[in-house]
């Protein structure tokens, strides 16, 4: 059994908060998207200004769960064994989706790839492709907020996003395209080594 595949309810909660509030700025996302069509931009401002605050709050959120995972016992330690034995993750373990850090090397492997950037849909086909023994059964179910998009397809948007804040990712490079920072380039090659 893996490191990620043994967790605790606090990092099994933390994934779900963290996908509950993903969920939350995709509705705010359409509901502004339809405001912006309707030509209601007060109400199109408001659902900006409103995912904005959310996503900062999923960053905070995200953050924290890095923080406790540093709080966690090392594998194999005798803490862990009794944390184990204390902790029953129960329904939360089987529905925890795959970490977004997960997503981090295939994706700059395939940028690699790709001579250093790609278009969304490109990188997004490969990422199910080089994952597919990685990817969970959930990984693979709607979500609520959009039916036609499985689950791993968000988490992996979401990656991004994080990899972008790491500064592994460039955040201007043209709309729909993914590309790599020179700090991107050099953690891939250490992966390669």
């Amino acid at each position: 059994m893996t490191i990620e595949e043994k967790t605790t309810n606090v990092l099994a909660a933390f994934e779900i908060l963290l996908e509950e509030l993903e969920t939350e700025i995709e509705f705010i996302n359409m509901n502004g998207s339809k405001a912006f069509a309707n030509r209601d931009y007060d109400r199109a401002r408001t659902a900006i200004a409103r995912a904005d605050q959310t996503t900062v709050f999923r960053e905070q959120i995200a953050a924290l769960r890095t923080e406790w995972e540093k709080l966690s016992p090392p594998p194999g330690s005798e803490e862990e064994a009794e944390q184990d034995e204390r902790h029953n993750p129960g329904r939360l373990h089987r529905g925890l989706r795959t970490r977004e850090s997960a997503y981090f090397k295939p994706i700059l492997q395939i940028l690699n790839q790709l001579g250093g950037k790609a278009k969304t849909d490109e990188v997004l086909t490969r990422v199910q492709k080089v994952m597919k023994g990685t990817l969970r059964e959930v990984d693979y179910e709607p979500l609520a907020s959009d039916p036609e998009i499985p689950r791993w397809w968000n988490t992996a948007q979401w990656a991004r996003h994080s990899m972008v804040q790491a500064g592994l990712l460039k955040n201007d490079s043209p709309r729909g395209t993914w590309e790599m920072t020179e700090a991107g380039l050099r953690l891939i090659s250490e992966f390669e080594s």
